[in-house]
């Protein structure tokens, strides 16, 4: 089938989508085929994401697209039989703990090369995190140098050919501020597969404000096991309580701030670490460095002992370090108006106020929350600090932060 066919193929296969109707492999590899080598432009692949978030994938589809976007790509190879892999389906505000569970799982001498992405829809993602202490545009060639000096790393996935059609989706998934579901399975997918990995814990956040309903996160579940099963991997999914921000920072420095108080073991946002060493405890089991029930206790030990964040140093110094932990220098208090109980904090609102105050491509911007869901507020308490570049900014950013964000009652 030449160029021509395969773009108009690629072409009907939208139409079809659009119309909810299901995709045969030939139609997905055609698609895939045609982003991958530029037949088809921006408008055509929106159209495609947007009928996908309305019209949905069945997991034969989503099988499919997962398996042609890891071909698009290179694949990492590893010495070892147990290379594990974390990630979070994301859309909860903080939520940073993959510096820690990767941190408290290289300690305990499991592999484990983490590609991360970019934010989509948050105020930050993990690499736009990490980048604050290291450098996370890394080569294959370099990731290789560096887990293999650290026994792990935390890069942007972007930065090197790995199932690369996956970037150039979420680059148009955040300009239209959506992330469907199937495709956000797919996307996953085709980085652990091209990673290399073989033990993988997929954590879903669920609830008002998240990316998924409850009933939506078990489906996606479901879908992850069986792929797991498919693609001969090792998997574990949890489900997860995503109604609320987790941890105090919001924006990539301020977020950094509290990965590095909860390895440092100083004044760290509880439900960020308990958060963590969950998510590190379900990895030590599944690789069999912890027995059934145990993981926890070897993650608290970890974690108590400093070897977690030994471990986090060395993989900053094997990346190479950068100098922008920096908080944005102009900042604005916002004020309860009134006593009460906080009984709800917006996610997305929150998301929302971040990127009005230049999250995350200004990495000191962001949001310090200082009050959680179920805690009391006395009027004219502080209940979240605002950080911005420019005063500009942190204006335009008042005119909206309201107390829509934070219920008080």
């Amino acid at each position: 089938m030449g160029k021509k066919n395969k773009e108009d193929s690629a072409l009907e296969a939208i139409a079809e989508k659009m119309s909810g109707k299901h995709l045969s492999e030939s139609e997905i590899n055609d698609f895939v085929y045609a982003v991958a080598n530029n037949l088809i432009g921006k408008t055509e692949i929106a159209n495609f994401l947007v009928a996908v978030q309305k019209k949905g994938m069945s997991f034969q589809e989503i099988y499919w697209l997962t398996r042609a976007m890891v071909s698009t790509g290179d694949t990492l190879h590893w010495n070892s039989k147990i290379v594990a892999d974390k990630h979070c389906i994301g859309g909860v505000a903080g939520n940073r703990t993959t510096p820690i569970v990767v941190s408290i799982c290289a300690a305990a001498g499991i592999l484990i090369p983490k590609t991360s992405s970019r934010s989509i829809t948050s105020a930050a993602g993990t690499a736009d995190t990490m980048e604050t202490l290291a450098r996370v545009k890394l080569s294959a060639s370099e990731v290789k140098r560096v887990v293999n000096k650290a026994g792990a790393c935390i890069v942007w996935g972007g930065a090197f050919s790995l199932a690369p059609l996956d970037d150039m989706m979420i680059r148009i998934e955040r300009a239209l501020d959506i992330n469907p579901v199937p495709q956000l399975l797919a996307s996953i997918f085709s980085k652990k597969i091209a990673a290399g990995s073989t033990h993988i814990l997929i954590d879903i956040p669920y609830g008002p404000g998240a990316k998924v309903t409850h009933s939506q996160a078990l489906k996606l579940k479901k879908d992850f096991i069986l792929a797991g099963k498919k693609f001969g991997k090792k998997m574990r999914v949890v489900l997860t309580d995503g109604s609320q921000p987790i941890g105090r920072g919001i924006g990539p420095v301020l977020e950094m701030y509290d990965v590095l108080s909860v390895l440092d073991r100083k004044d760290y946002p509880e439900d960020l670490e308990k958060k963590s060493v969950f998510l590190a405890a379900e990895l030590l089991e599944l690789t069999g460095k912890a027995k059934p029930g145990q993981g926890k206790k070897l993650a608290m030990e970890i974690l108590e002992s400093g070897k977690a964040m030994k471990a986090f140093t060395k993989i900053v110094e094997a990346q190479g370090k950068t100098n922008l932990l920096i908080k944005a220098p102009h900042t604005l208090d916002i004020i309860s108006k009134k006593s009460g109980k906080v009984r709800k904090i917006g996610n997305r609102e929150i998301n929302s106020l971040a990127k009005t105050l230049g999250c995350p491509y200004e990495k000191g911007a962001g949001i310090y929350i200082h009050k959680h869901v179920g805690e009391k507020v006395s009027k004219g308490e502080k209940i979240m600090t605002l950080y911005a570049e420019s005063k500009q900014k942190l204006e335009l950013a008042k005119a909206i932060a309201n107390e829509n964000i934070f219920n008080i009652s």
